[in-house]
């Protein structure tokens, strides 16, 4: 009887604790808050009858922040891209399959913009001390040395020749637009949002391995054979591993600014 009671207790404070867990919506009629609001459409149920007092609230509180925003406002676009949604959807949720298309399309423009300036966006220099990058302007950034057993494997993986350069941009595009299903490649993107440069390793069956240099605050993208891969890395001197199933477009975010 005891053990029964525990177990009951047991449960009646985990249900308890994931309740508490819960956002509390219980005055959301009250708020004034747009990204209060707009959380609130993305988490409660379609039929609530609260959705239809509140969207229509927020997007007028969205309009009007736009309206009395500062021009260099970092924000503008954000409520632009929100109210964009809402007008087409009952709230700015996206799904996952949703966000790889966002992802693709991104990458799509990128590498076109590449082979049409017959360049790459970023031109990296090395250097003895540090590693520095160009990214679409004249001005340059320093950013932290990756360690010394790197340093010179990463200059030679982002020293390719023009040629090489746009064979592979071609190569990813075509991977981009491949919906095949039965391809036997799939392309890998890797953002870097660490301080330093790094090096990504993909070791797969066999002899199937591949290096990817990615600049610190930047990306980088790779088309590998589908397969099952350990990923490894240093970054900014802390070890990175994980095991990965590459069957479909896989990006990989590794790193947070100001760490």
């Amino acid at each position: 009887m005891k053990k029964l009671v525990l177990l009951f207790s047991a449960v009646l404070f985990f249900n308890v604790s994931a309740q508490k867990k819960d956002k509390d919506y219980s005055n959301i009629l009250k708020s004034k808050n747009i990204y209060e609001i707009n959380a609130f459409l993305r988490d409660a149920h379609p039929d609530d009858p609260r959705r239809s007092v509140l969207k229509p609230r927020v997007m007028e509180m969205m309009k009007e922040y736009i309206k009395t925003a500062h021009p260099a406002d970092q924000k503008v676009k954000q409520m632009q891209e929100m109210l964009a949604l809402l007008k087409r959807r009952p709230s700015t949720k996206i799904s996952f399959d949703e966000m790889n298309a966002i992802i693709k399309q991104k990458q799509i423009a990128k590498y076109k913009a590449e082979l049409a300036a017959k360049q790459s966006t970023v031109q990296y220099t090395p250097s003895n001390a540090q590693n520095v990058f160009v990214a679409n302007t004249a001005a340059t950034s320093n950013v932290a040395a990756i360690p010394d057993a790197e340093a010179e494997e990463f200059n030679m993986l982002m020293s390719v020749s023009p040629v090489e350069h746009k064979n592979k941009t071609v190569k990813i595009l075509n991977s981009l637009f491949d919906n095949d299903p039965n391809s036997k490649e799939c392309i890998v993107l890797i953002e870097n949002k660490s301080d330093c440069n790094i090096i990504v390793r993909m070791e797969g069956v066999g002899n199937t391995k591949y290096r990817l240099a990615v600049p610190a605050h930047n990306d980088n993208s790779i088309v590998v054979e589908k397969g099952d891969y350990l990923f490894t890395s240093l970054v900014c001197g802390a070890q990175y591993a994980s095991q990965k199933t590459i069957q479909k477009p896989l990006m990989v975010a590794l790193g947070s600014s100001g760490k």
